[in-house]
């Protein structure tokens, strides 16, 4: 059995060209084009969105890879207006060389009980013996992943357009929400409100959230 950490990986962007690109389709409604300047387009998202016109926000996307428990997406992937591609636990079989031939659970770090810690990675330490004696009995990765809990890691690609983003920042990162959406969207959110303040500022989130439990968040190109 292996605890492992939830991260986040953003793919490389420059948020003030994405929302310079934002304005220039919004000004089409308006063919205002001439008026487009170094800084225009704070003033028209600030007005866009105090309109409510926020159908703008889609003319641009972002995709993220996330690495958390099954919980959380099992959550994320209710949003319908954004794309997700998951690991299969049908076809990841857990007990071959590629995965070190065991299961990678999610560290649940906000369990700061000790003995109800224990008692969670006791059942986590069963449930793989279980998983790999079936693997041994000749079961199927269908058959096994029945076994697995929400605990389990797995890594998923998201991509949503910049409204859609913004709904479900303002959904996953208060603190009515499971604590590991809150571990990966949280730094989300506070790096996107760091690139897009004019779009992702008026959002709150938990700020009562321990930060030591935030994913860690990186750049990459994908």
């Amino acid at each position: 059995m292996k605890l492992v950490e939830p991260w986040i990986k953003v793919e490389k962007f420059d948020g003030k060209q994405i929302m310079k690109r934002i304005e220039r389709a919004c000004r089409t409604c308006y063919r205002s084009e001439d008026k487009i300047s170094e800084d225009s387009y704070k003033n028209l998202l600030k007005n866009c969105l105090n309109r409510g016109h926020e159908s703008v926000l889609e003319h641009e996307k972002i995709t993220v890879r996330i690495y958390n428990d099954i919980g959380s997406y099992k959550d994320l992937t209710r949003h319908r207006f954004a794309s997700f591609s998951v690991e299969s636990t049908r076809y990841c079989s857990y007990d071959k060389d590629k995965y070190g031939n065991e299961i990678s659970f999610i560290n649940p770090v906000y369990i700061e009980d000790k003995e109800i810690y224990d008692n969670w990675k006791k059942a986590m330490q069963e449930i793989e013996k279980s998983y790999l004696k079936m693997k041994e009995l000749g079961a199927t990765t269908d058959m096994c992943r029945n076994l697995l809990p929400h605990s389990t890691a797995a890594e998923y690609t998201m991509t949503a357009n910049i409204r859609e983003w913004k709904h479900i920042l303002s959904l996953r990162a208060n603190n009515h929400v499971h604590p590991a959406i809150r571990q990966v969207m949280i730094p989300l959110l506070k790096y996107f409100k760091q690139e897009m303040p004019e779009i992702f500022d008026g959002i709150e989130y938990d700020e009562e959230f321990n930060p030591e439990y935030y994913a860690k968040l990186s750049i990459e190109e994908f």
